[in-house]
């Protein structure tokens, strides 16, 4: 008789349980909370700029994963990532839609762009001005020191426009070139012209980045537009585009005098495959690309392009 009761007491009990469970409502509300991204000024410009019109990504905020765990990074300030994204839509973006097209651009441009406020510093007292990944990505570093770029006080031994060439936009078009060339391959022929001058990295260290007895750069002289075209013919054909899109007729002319004739012959000899691969794999006149991007730097440089407008 106990145990029966006992019975009929744990069924009871069970009852109720179930019974106040049912009273309880789920709610349809998640306990996990989503951050919400307020968008400034800036971020509203970059989407009406590069999002909309080119589906590339610009990303000025500091992302731990975009960086590179091998160096020290900081964050890019948020003007100087303004003047940036000035600078890559004009005198580079633009410039390929003036050349060769919009579709080219849509469709080739990288769809990424990360910014970090210092330079990559390397153990051999070299530092990486900008990297390109698996043609998607750019990394611009040095962003920071924009401002000392444009007044002419970050490097004295360069007028601005090459200073700007040197540390920002050429990388640009240097990263570029070898997105281009991951799509479709350059003649095989090009590295034979200057095979044996391939030095790795040791392109940075003496003699390969001395001069000669007469004065003149030792990479020259031996048919290389850039000591760091000596690393391989990947980034000899890279850095011969990019050098010849970015500098003066006047400062290219100087190089070859300085090459002196075999030097001279080797350059002109890889530069006439660079063309050909150019015009014929992308219908991309490269001098008229050089003269477009020379008149937009000189716009920016004569203070006729406003750095600092994101305003719709």
């Amino acid at each position: 008789m106990v145990r029966k009761f006992l019975y009929i007491a744990c069924i009871i009990c069970a009852l109720g349980v179930f019974s106040a469970c049912s009273k309880d409502d789920m709610s349809g509300k998640s306990v996990i909370a989503e951050g919400t991204v307020v968008q400034n000024d800036f971020d509203k410009w970059l989407y009406a700029n590069f999002t909309a019109p080119y589906n590339i990504a610009f990303k000025y905020k500091y992302e731990e994963i975009e960086s590179d765990y091998d160096y020290y990074t900081v964050p890019a300030d948020y003007e100087m990532s303004i003047k940036m994204a000035h600078l890559v839509k004009y005198l580079c973006i633009e410039a390929y839609d003036e050349v060769a097209g919009t579709v080219f651009t849509r469709s080739f441009f990288p769809k990424m762009f990360f910014l970090i406020g210092e330079w990559e510093y390397r153990n051999n007292g070299t530092f990486i001005l900008g990297t390109a990944e698996g043609g998607k990505k750019i990394l611009l570093t040095g962003v920071n020191d924009i401002n000392d770029v444009l007044a002419g006080t970050y490097d004295k031994t360069r007028t601005v426009a090459e200073a700007l060439n040197h540390y920002y936009i050429k990388t640009i078009h240097h990263e570029f070139v070898h997105i281009v060339n991951q799509t479709r391959p350059y003649s095989t022929d090009f590295k034979q012209i200057t095979g044996s001058g391939y030095v790795a990295d040791s392109w940075s260290e003496a003699p390969y980045n001395s001069l000669e007895e007469d004065g003149n750069p030792y990479y020259l002289k031996h048919g290389f537009i850039t000591a760091y075209s000596q690393h391989s013919d990947t980034e000899d054909f890279a850095e011969m585009a990019s050098e010849y899109i970015v500098e003066p007729v006047e400062v290219w002319n100087k190089w070859m005098k300085q090459a002196g004739d075999t030097g001279a012959a080797l350059i002109q000899m890889k530069l006439d495959i660079v063309k050909d691969y150019y015009l014929n794999t992308w219908n991309i006149d490269l001098d008229k690309m050089r003269e477009a991007v020379a008149r937009r730097q000189n716009d920016v440089v004569n203070g006729k392009i406003d750095l600092t407008d994101i305003s719709l």
